[in-house]
């Protein structure tokens, strides 16, 4: 059985007196370990998609499963308290809070979480020590350049430990030298932790890197 699986999925948006159809009948099956690279054109639907497989939106029609949990099938606390447990993001634009320093920010899902200080925050630290940022914990987002910025967000997406990591454009921001180092170590932290990762890249070489690549195109996948 695929470690993550959807079925079928069907996501429209209205636009206008006509919805307008993102998703149609899309299928998708991840191996356990797997790294996927999902490319397309701007505009065709892979953030939606990134969205839908995590738990961030809900599907029209279909089935979205995550080591055999249904998510489709969850009311939507469930679905909020299994997706902060066990799915990371990193997003094109890191998002972190500017009045909060690097090792605030990485150990803030674990703060959510209610996870005591003492645990929480070795944790984090091992984790941005791990990305390149041991000089950098006490500094601001602002203090931080673009690279450095998206090593925090991964170590912030990584923190809680998923085994699922969704990264939607994340070298789209940086320049070539900046999102080849990031592309590495996104390689590099999907050994290390046991990742199932699904990426959705405009970046040739970031996709190539991964072990499969899908080409999103008329709201469907396929082998690119």
């Amino acid at each position: 059985m695929p470690f993550l699986e959807a079925r079928g999925i069907v996501k429209s948006y209205p636009v206008g007196a006509r919805p307008l159809a993102v998703l149609c009948d899309l299928d998708l099956q991840v191996e356990a370990g797997e790294m996927v690279a999902i490319v397309g054109a701007s505009g065709v639907g892979k953030s939606t998609l990134l969205h839908v497989l995590g738990g961030l939106d809900r599907v029209d029609q279909g089935t979205i499963a995550i080591d055999g949990v249904n998510l489709t099938m969850l009311p939507d606390a469930q679905v909020v308290a299994f997706r902060n447990r066990h799915v990371g993001f990193v997003f094109q634009f890191h998002h972190l809070l500017p009045e909060f320093n690097a090792l605030e920010n990485a150990e803030m899902p674990l703060r959510i979480s209610r996870m005591p200080m003492a645990e929480a925050r070795p944790r984090a630290e091992a984790l941005l020590r791990r990305v390149g940022l041991e000089e950098r914990l006490t500094h601001k987002p602002g203090m931080l350049s673009g690279g450095e910025q998206q090593r925090v967000a991964m170590a912030r997406a990584l923190v809680m430990r998923p085994a699922v990591l969704l990264a939607d454009e994340p070298t789209g921001d940086l320049d070539e030298k900046t999102a080849d180092s990031l592309h590495a170590l996104l390689r590099e932290m999907h050994q290390a932790y046991g990742l199932t990762s699904v990426i959705a890249t405009h970046n040739p070489r970031l996709a190539t890197g991964c072990d499969r690549v899908l080409r999103l195109e008329g709201g469907r996948l396929t082998a690119a």
